[in-house]
């Protein structure tokens, strides 16, 4: 039978002994949706989804890692892996989704409507995402350190904060874009993108990262010693639920309609608005 085993003396890397049963279906979850994804990201091309396909196969080998966690709770390696690469996945979905909103606003021919000029759109959200991951996976390896650890956590903190911030400044930018396009539309929709319904889909999955994003914020802010950190529950109820949930909702309502070669085109007639045109620039 698993027990939990010290590190190095009287130090535990683990407050608990892992589930293998809660990692293993997460395992199962996530290679699934890095299948599929993966499948539709090749299929049309859109290559803006490429981070979202490797954030759910670091979600794959993080949980596969802790489920080898269990019959190793003195192993650094295997506890860093599972640490540090189910921490920083979730990143990599913020990357496509920001990329997915610039992608949609410049097939709108809508870039007026955007409070962050287009040009700069994309980059000021990936950049804050890139920032975020590089400071908490450089954090991930203190934090396992005895005497680095308090330097760690403060890293991943700050990663955490900005990942915060630029979320929220995503969602205030995409909702008032998204206010500003139905007020100005002359009765219209483009007829080769489902708009809103890639708009709800980003106001979804963003919402989502955003509740996981404070709850890691919440746990390391508490410490080692924290509720969270001590019961295992809480990492896969805030944590592994609402990235699954990410995954599987970004994969059925996929973005194919923003493939590369793709320009807006045509008019339809549907739930009452007639087609016929998006304002230019």
């Amino acid at each position: 039978m698993a027990k939990l085993l010290p590190y190095s003396g009287d130090y535990y890397l683990w407050k608990y002994v892992p589930s293998i049963a809660g990692a293993v279906i997460f395992i199962l979850l996530f290679i699934c949706t890095t299948a599929l994804n993966g499948y539709k990201t090749w299929k049309n091309k859109t290559w803006f989804c490429i981070p979202l396909v490797i954030g759910c196969f670091m979600e794959f080998v993080g949980y596969a890692a802790r489920a080898s966690a269990a019959g190793r709770t003195d192993s650094l390696m295997t506890f860093s892996i599972q640490s540090s690469w189910i921490l920083i996945a979730p990143t990599l979905f913020a990357a496509s989704i920001y990329m997915c909103f610039g992608r949609l606003v410049r097939h709108l021919h809508a870039e007026s409507y955007s409070i962050i000029p287009a040009k700069w759109l994309t980059k000021t959200f990936v950049l804050g995402d890139v920032l975020s991951f590089l400071i908490q996976g450089g954090a991930a390896g203190m934090l396992i350190i005895q005497n680095l650890a308090t330097v760690g956590k403060a890293m991943v903190i700050l990663g955490l904060v900005i990942q915060v911030l630029s979320f929220g400044l995503f969602m205030v930018t995409a909702v008032i874009f998204h206010r500003r396009l139905v007020a100005n539309m002359a009765r219209r929709v483009e007829r080769d993108v489902d708009w809103l319904g890639v708009m709800r889909m980003l106001y979804a999955v963003s919402g989502l990262i955003m509740i996981r994003s404070i709850f890691r914020l919440v746990e390391y802010g508490e410490g080692v010693d924290g509720y969270i950190m001590s019961h295992e529950w809480t990492a896969y109820l805030f944590d592994a639920v609402p990235m699954i949930a990410v995954t599987g909702i970004y994969f059925f309502k996929f973005p194919a309609q923003l493939r590369v070669g793709v320009e807006t085109a045509g008019e339809y007639d549907g739930e009452g608005l007639t087609v016929i045109s998006v304002p230019g620039k």
